[in-house]
C-alpha cells in the first residue's frame, strides 16, 4: 500500500527539559487512514535547531487520503501530572475553544516527509537566535521576523556608540552585512547560513546592534526593530524621529534604538550599572545554583501572599534620576523586616522615556535599560528568592506603546487594514477617517490584533521567557477587561463582541501555556468585570487566573476616586470627623465577596495616582490613605493620630479579609506625598528614613499584622462570614476560619471607643473561650491602648461582648479549636 510519510515536530522553544513521555495523537488509524478514533504513538526527544528540547514522530499515511483533513496533537507528562494535552493554542475560530492542529495531506514527489510543526512558544523561533547545526560545535545565528506584507527584508547592523539607524540608512555599519532574509510559511522571513556564511558563529554577533530593513508593501523602505529582541539599546528619552543621530546611546529612547543580539544562556557575573557592552559573564546555570539560601522558601500559592506593589522609578529618594534595580536590591532588607513575601513590580518591559510608570510597552522580551536591564533583573530576582520573596511582574497586553513607530506600528505596510499588530475592522475605505477601523478598549492605545495567532504567541512567549530565563514567579496582567469586554469600534463606539471573543481566547491560551510550563505560576488579572469565570479553569470556560484584583473593595473602603452613593467610601467619610452613620453594610458586601479568589487592597498605584473625580465643580485627585483619612488636613498632633488609626483600620480590613492582601509602596510608613504619573519623581518618599521617624509606629503595625496573617492558616483560607453590621455605630464583625483555626474580628470607625464592651449576637459565634490576639489600638502603634489586654472572653449562645477601640479593631482566636 503506497504511503506518504509525515513528520510531526513539537518545539518547546525553552531550554529546560520540562516535559517527558511525549506522545503524538491524531485522527488516523493503524492503516494510515482517517479515523475519528485517534491513534497515539511515542515521540522521540531530540535537541532542535534552536538548541531546545523537541519531540518528533513520523506517521505513514495512506496516499489514498490525499486532500483529507487530519487533526493532531501531543500529550506530555509535566510536574502537574501525566498525559496532559500539550497544545495550548485554540483553533482560530470565534465559536470554538478546541485545541488541535490540522493539515491537508498532500501528494509528494520525493522521499522526504511532509513537515507538521507546533511551537509551544516562539521564544527561539523569531528574533536573533542561536542556530545549531550537526556539523558545527559552535552555534550559528539566525535572524527571523514576521512581516507577511513585506516585499523584501534584510538585517542591517549599527555601531555600539549611537545605536541608531536613520531613515536614510546613516548609522549602518558597512563592515557587517547586510544579510538577506527569505520568505517562509506564515509570513515569516529568516536568514540562511548556506547563503550568508558569516552567520556561522553566534559569538561574532553577541551584543551587536541591528535592525530589520523592510521593503514595505508598496515599496517604501523602513527600518524596524526586532520585537523579539532580548535588549533594546538606549536608556534616555531622545527620539531622533528618523534623522541621523551621532550622540550616545545613553541618551537615546530605547523604543527607537537598535535591537541588540543577546546570549540568553549567560548572565553578568556582577551587578553592573551603566555598562554596555558587558564583558564579564557566567553561565546561567551557574548563576542560579544558589538561588535559595538558609532554608527560605518562596510561596507558590496566591492565598499565602502578602504583596508589596513596587514602582522602581519611584525609588531612589534624593537621587537625580529615576529609581532602578540597584535601589530595589537595597530595599530588600527593609521588605524582609516588613514581612511581605511577594513584590509586584510595575512593568519593566521596554517602555518609552525613562520617567514612566511602564504601561507603554514596545518590546516584550526586552527589559527597560533605564531600570537596570535584563541581567540586573536576574540579580534582583535571585536576591528576592534568597530572602523568600516571590517576584510578580506587571505585564501589559491590552495596548502597545502609543508612539509605536519602529516597533509595532505599520511594521510592513502603510495600509491601515494591513497594520499587522493592530486589530482593524473592514477596510479603510469604509470610514470617513482612516483610523475609524481600529478598536478602542479603554486603554491608551488601539487593541492588538488578537485574531492573529502569531500576535498572541508574542505575548505568550514573552511571559514564558520571563519565567524560564528570569525565574519570575508570576504575573499581574493589566486590565484584562479591556481585552475580553471593553472593545468598541473607534469610528462610532459600537461594541465589538467578535473582538471580545478573541481577547478571551488569548487569555485562555496565555494562562494555559504558563501553567503547562510551570504549574505553580502565580497568575493575577486586573479585571473589573466581577465575572467569576476569570478565575475558573479554561476547561470549564474560564480564563484560568488564580486571582483577580478587586477594585470595589478599595472603592468601598477608601473610594476617594469615585463620587456618588454606590460606594461606601468609609475612610474619607470618617475623615470628616463627624459621627454620622457610615455605609458599613456596603463595605460588608465587598468584604464577604473577597473570598472569591480576589486580590484586595486599600491602595494601589492606580488608586494612588491615576484617577480623579469632579467634586463640587473642582478636580480632586486621588490621595494616599493617611491623607484621605483626615481629608487632607495637616498631619500633625491629634489629626495625625486619627489619620494613623484609620490607616490601620484600612490595612486591617485588607490583611484580614478572605482575599490576598496587597498594598502600594509607602503605605507602611504613612506616605502622604502625591503619587502621580506626570511628576512622581518630584514627590518620592524617603522609605528608609521615615521608617525610623514619622512612620515608625505605622511600620511596626504593618510588621505585626503581616506576621499575624503568616502565622494563622485561618487567614489564608477563602472562608469568611460577616456576622454583624451596624451603620450608625460604624461597626462590622466577621469570622475567618479553616479546619484548624477559627478567628473573629470586631472593627469600628466610630470616633469613640466602646470601652464598656460591644455585644455581638450571632449563632455563628461558637461557644467557648476566645482570646484577644491583636489590638490595632495598642500603644506600640501610637494608639490609646483601649482593648481587652489579651483576655479570654467567653461566648455563649452566640453572644459575645468585647471592648472595641475607636477607629480600630480587635482580633480573637477561639481557644482549643
Amino acid at each position: 500500500m503506497p504511503t506518504i510519510p509525515v513528520q510531526f515536530n513539537y518545539y518547546t522553544g525553552l531550554k529546560r527539559e520540562i516535559f517527558a513521555n511525549a506522545r503524538l495523537t491524531g485522527s488516523w488509524d493503524e492503516n494510515g487512514r482517517y479515523s475519528q478514533q485517534w491513534q497515539s504513538i511515542p515521540m522521540q526527544q531530540i535537541t532542535g535547531e534552536d538548541g531546545c528540547p523537541c519531540f518528533q514522530a513520523t506517521v505513514e499515511l495512506d496516499d489514498s487520503q490525499v486532500g483529507w483533513l487530519f487533526r493532531w496533537g501531543v500529550t506530555v507528562d509535566t510536574q502537574a501530572g501525566s498525559n496532559i494535552w500539550g497544545i495550548t493554542t485554540e483553533v482560530n475560530e470565534s465559536n470554538s475553544s478546541d485545541r488541535y492542529r490540522c493539515f491537508h495531506l498532500q501528494a509528494t514527489n520525493g522521499s522526504q516527509p511532509q513537515q507538521q510543526s507546533y511551537y509551544l512558544t516562539f521564544a527561539r523561533r523569531l528574533g536573533a537566535q542561536k542556530y545549531f547545526l550537526p556539523s558545527q560545535s559552535e552555534p550559528g545565528i539566525q535572524f527571523a521576523v514576521w512581516a507577511p506584507n513585506a516585499e523584501k527584508v534584510e538585517v542591517v547592523f549599527s555601531n555600539q556608540t549611537s545605536g541608531y539607524i536613520a531613515d536614510d540608512g546613516s548609522g549602518i555599519d558597512p563592515g557587517i552585512g547586510p544579510f538577506p532574509l527569505f520568505r517562509q510559511a506564515d509570513g515569516i522571513w529568516q536568514t540562511d547560513i548556506a547563503v550568508s556564511s558569516q552567520l556561522e558563529y553566534f559569538s561574532k554577533f553577541d551584543h551587536i546592534p541591528y535592525m530589520f530593513k523592510i521593503t514595505k508593501e508598496g515599496g517604501q523602505i523602513a527600518y524596524r526593530t526586532d520585537l523579539y529582541s532580548r535588549c533594546q539599546i538606549g536608556k534616555g528619552n531622545i527620539d531622533p524621529q528618523g534623522q541621523p543621530y551621532a550622540r550616545s546611546y545613553r541618551e537615546l529612547d530605547g523604543t527607537k534604538g537598535c535591537s541588540v543580539v543577546i546570549n540568553p544562556e549567560t548572565v553578568t557575573r556582577q551587578f553592573e550599572e551603566n555598562v554596555y557592552p558587558e564583558i564579564d559573564f557566567m553561565p546561567a546555570a551557574e548563576f542560579w545554583q544558589d538561588e535559595f539560601r538558609d532554608g527560605r522558601t518562596v510561596p507558590h500559592r496566591v492565598e499565602d501572599l502578602v504583596i508589596y506593589e513596587l514602582h522602581l522609578g519611584a525609588l531612589g529618594y534624593g537621587q537625580n534620576r529615576p529609581g532602578n534595580l540597584k535601589d530595589a536590591i537595597g530595599l530588600l532588607p527593609y521588605l524582609v523586616d516588613l514581612g511581605v513575601n511577594a513584590v509586584e513590580i510595575l512593568p519593566l518591559a521596554e517602555f518609552r522615556d525613562s520617567k514612566n510608570w511602564g504601561y507603554e510597552t514596545s518590546h516584550y522580551f526586552a527589559l527597560e535599560y533605564s531600570a537596570g536591564g535584563r541581567d540586573q533583573l536576574k540579580h534582583f530576582i535571585r536576591e528576592c528568592h534568597r530572602h523568600g520573596i516571590a517576584v510578580i511582574l506587571d505585564v501589559v497586553y491590552n495596548h502597545y506603546n502609543p508612539d509605536g513607530e519602529r516597533a509595532e506600528w505599520s511594521y510592513d505596510s502603510n495600509i491601515q487594514e494591513h497594520n499587522i499588530y493592530y486589530w482593524y475592522e473592514g477596510k479603510s475605505t469604509d470610514y470617513p477617517q482612516p483610523e475609524g477601523g481600529y478598536v478602542d478598549n479603554g486603554s491608551t492605545g488601539f487593541s492588538p490584533r488578537f485574531y492573529e495567532e502569531i500576535v498572541r504567541k508574542m505575548f505568550i512567549s514573552s511571559a514564558a521567557v520571563l519565567m524560564e530565563e528570569f525565574h519570575v514567579d508570576g504575573f499581574r496582567v493589566d486590565q484584562t477587561t479591556s481585552m475580553h469586554l471593553y472593545n468598541v469600534l473607534h469610528a462610532d463606539g459600537r461594541p465589538l463582541s467578535n473582538v471580545n471573543v478573541f481577547g478571551a481566547k488569548f487569555l485562555r491560551e496565555w494562562t494555559r501555556t504558563q501553567k503547562l510550563i510551570r504549574p505553580t505560576a502565580l497568575l493575577i488579572a486586573e479585571d473589573h468585570s466581577d465575572w467569576e469565570a476569570v478565575t475558573e479553569s479554561p476547561d470549564v470556560g474560564g480564563l484560568g487566573f488564580d486571582a483577580a484584583w478587586f477594585a470595589n473593595f478599595y472603592h468601598h473602603l477608601i473610594g476617594d476616586t469615585r463620587q456618588g452613593t454606590e460606594y461606601a467610601k468609609l475612610i474619607p467619610t470618617a475623615g470628616y470627623g463627624t459621627d454620622e452613620p457610615l455605609a458599613m453594610d456596603y463595605f460588608a458586601g465587598a468584604l464577604a465577596w473577597s473570598g472569591h479568589k480576589k486580590v484586595v487592597y486599600h491602595e494601589s498605584h492606580d488608586e494612588a495616582g491615576n484617577a480623579s473625580s469632579e467634586v463640587g465643580g473642582q478636580r480632586v485627585e486621588s490621595r494616599r490613605t493617611i491623607v484621605s483619612a483626615v481629608n487632607s488636613a495637616p498631619l500633625i498632633g491629634e489629626t495625625r493620630r486619627y489619620g494613623e488609626a484609620r490607616s490601620r483600620f484600612a490595612f486591617g480590613m485588607s490583611a484580614l479579609s478572605a482575599g490576598t492582601p496587597m498594598f502600594f509602596m509607602g503605605e507602611e510608613i504613612g506616605a502622604q506625598k502625591p503619587y502621580r504619573y506626570r511628576d512622581f519623581l518630584e514627590y518620592r518618599e524617603d522609605l528608609l528614613g521615615d521608617r525610623q521617624t514619622t512612620g515608625q509606629r505605622l511600620f511596626q503595625f504593618y510588621q505585626d499584622l503581616i506576621q499575624l496573617r503568616h502565622h494563622h492558616p485561618g487567614w489564608r483560607s477563602h472562608f469568611i462570614d460577616v456576622i454583624h453590621v451596624h451603620n450608625a455605630n460604624r461597626v462590622i464583625a466577621f469570622r475567618r476560619w479553616d479546619t484548624t483555626d477559627e478567628l473573629l474580628v470586631l472593627a469600628s470607625l466610630n470616633n469613640h471607643p466602646f470601652g464598656n464592651g460591644y455585644i455581638v449576637n450571632n449563632s455563628q459565634i461558637a461557644d467557648g473561650q476566645w482570646q484577644e490576639i491583636f489590638n490595632s489600638d495598642a500603644s506600640r502603634y501610637g494608639g490609646d491602648n483601649i482593648g481587652n489586654f489579651g483576655a479570654n472572653i467567653p461566648a455563649s449562645n452566640g453572644r459575645f461582648n468585647a471592648v472595641i477601640p475607636a477607629n480600630g479593631f480587635v482580633v480573637f482566636q477561639r481557644v482549643g479549636f
